[in-house]
């Protein structure tokens, strides 16, 4: 499978699957439509279109490339935007990915990988570490929207015989991480914190989740492509750290001495969530390779370079 494809390819998760792609020799092509993506992002080894998924533009991109096989990540990626507007989430979550899984059926995709999301998908459950067969209790748009997709996988296999592995991540973090809005906690606290700004945590910050690298979550993306087949797979650390003890990793890598304030608790927001990633390292062979305060010092090593390129 030279021929690759990834969608959302200029985005944070997606340039290090396309980094990871060009570093094992694939030919690879990125679709993104650079609503959050980053063109600077894409790896100039890769062929960029400024495509949205939801566009019929798509299916000209599929036409010329003719990809093997499609790394599917492309997503509305904000959980509270899917709240405020859950008809622009399902836009392009559900209908977007839909027009791309017609087009890979239509010009002969081998197999798709599709980026699912461990952090949404369970729900509020008791049962931690979430295992995969855990039943599916989505509390908001954006996971509802990426529960669908888990249903349409299996539908284009048993009607068209596309190949699929899905991988459901967990709170993924690393280099390029967008530091604006509300997503992405480790680099809104690098970013406060190299820049002299006092971070605020939401609510009481016993809020624990399972941080995962980036470069660990691209390479479980190249492992699925010769295995996991119509198979779903947790990618995760199984370690639980709370937002207190990110906070104060990060003061210590930085240097940062202040403080943080506490702001009110978004609501919504899980208590708890960390994945058993134990049937990917089993099937896949994969499993995590960075510990979190390693990851937190390539992160800040990245954030620290980029202000000074652009000062």
């Amino acid at each position: 499978m030279a021929k690759t494809l990834i969608t959302g390819g200029g985005g944070f998760i997606g340039s290090h699957v396309a980094d990871m792609m060009v570093q094992h020799g694939l030919e690879v092509a990125v679709v993104d439509d650079l609503s959050s993506g980053k063109k600077e992002n894409v790896n100039s080894a890769a062929r960029f279109y400024e495509v949205d998924i939801c566009s019929p533009k798509l299916s000209e991109v599929f036409e010329k490339e003719k990809p093997d096989l499609v790394h599917h990540l492309a997503a509305q990626i904000s959980v509270a935007d899917s709240v405020r507007n859950p008809v622009r989430d399902a836009m392009v979550n559900v209908v977007g990915s839909v027009n791309l899984l017609q087009n890979c059926v239509k010009y002969g995709v081998k197999k798709v990988i599709f980026s699912s999301s461990g952090g949404t998908v369970y729900g509020a459950t008791e049962h931690l570490p979430a295992v995969e067969d855990l039943p599916f209790s989505a509390m908001s748009p954006y996971g509802v929207t990426k529960i669908c997709m888990e249903y349409y996988l299996p539908y284009y296999k048993a009607e068209h015989g596309l190949n699929y592995t899905v991988l459901r991540y967990s709170n993924v973090y690393g280099p390029r991480q967008d530091p604006l809005g509300e997503a992405g906690v480790v680099a809104i606290f690098v970013q406060a914190m190299l820049s002299g700004k006092t971070p605020t945590i939401n609510g009481d910050g016993r809020y624990v989740r399972d941080y995962v690298f980036a470069g660990d979550v691209a390479r479980a993306n190249y492992l699925a492509i010769e295995k996991g087949g119509c198979d779903c797979f947790n990618i995760g650390t199984g370690v639980e750290t709370d937002v207190n003890q990110l906070c104060d990793m990060i003061a210590a890598i930085t240097g940062f001495r202040n403080k943080p304030v506490h702001g009110p608790a978004r609501p919504g927001d899980l208590r708890r969530n960390f994945l058993n990633a134990s049937k990917a390292e089993r099937i896949l062979g994969w499993r995590p390779e960075v510990p979190l305060r390693e990851g937190l010092k390539k992160t800040v090593e990245y954030f620290n370079g980029y202000a000074n390129r652009n000062k």
